[in-house]
């Protein structure tokens, strides 16, 4: 009776110990995930800079639309220019969140595309794009040297560039309007600063 007496002590003293132990990590991660702030879209070197003026281009769109990409917008509304991959999975993700800001935003945004038509009508088919213009233009990449998917730049309502990068996840796309709102060009550099 002594070992089983015992045996429950030492038990109960290894669950307290563990209780503990998990405790005190939980709180680390807590911590951890407090100082790790999301770092935002990921700037590429290459093309236009955040502050010049952005290319312009009159495009015909999926539908034969003709759209203007660039230069001074009368709306009032910035413009998001998203460059997508019909068979990049990273692409699908991200463009519900292209959706919701072309509803909730002011901002008009435009998904830009190259490739065989086949792969272009089998992404229209599976994707919802709603009244979000989709354009097909090698071009419009190659002026942008846009070299991996998803990118996004955002063109402010006087046609500058205030905002550019890879956007692999929701807060990648939204860093890029809060960084124009900050007057940033990307939150990396917000976060250089303090």
């Amino acid at each position: 009776m002594e070992y089983v007496i015992a045996s429950n002590v030492m038990l109960w003293l290894a669950v307290i110990v563990m209780a503990t132990a998990c405790l005190a990590l939980s709180r680390q991660v807590g911590i951890l995930h407090e100082r790790s702030a999301p770092l935002g879209a990921v700037i590429s070197d290459k093309g236009p800079e955040v502050g010049d003026q952005s290319p312009k281009f009159d495009l015909a769109d999926y539908k034969g639309d003709v759209i203007t990409l660039g230069g001074k917008r009368n709306s009032g509304a910035d413009q998001l220019a998203l460059f997508l991959a019909p068979n990049c999975p990273m692409c699908n993700k991200i463009l519900p969140t292209a959706r919701a800001l072309a509803n909730d935003e002011n901002l008009d945004v435009v998904v830009i595309s190259d490739g065989p038509k086949e792969e272009h009508e089998h992404f229209l088919k599976t994707h919802n794009l709603g009244k979000i213009p989709y354009v097909i233009s090698a071009d419009v990449g190659m002026h942008f040297q846009v070299g991996k998917v998803p990118y996004a730049v955002l063109i402010d309502r006087n046609g500058k560039i205030a905002a550019k990068g890879l956007v692999n996840t929701r807060e990648h796309l939204e860093s890029l309007l809060e960084a124009k709102a900050m007057g940033l060009e990307s939150l990396q550099e917000y976060f250089e600063k303090h």
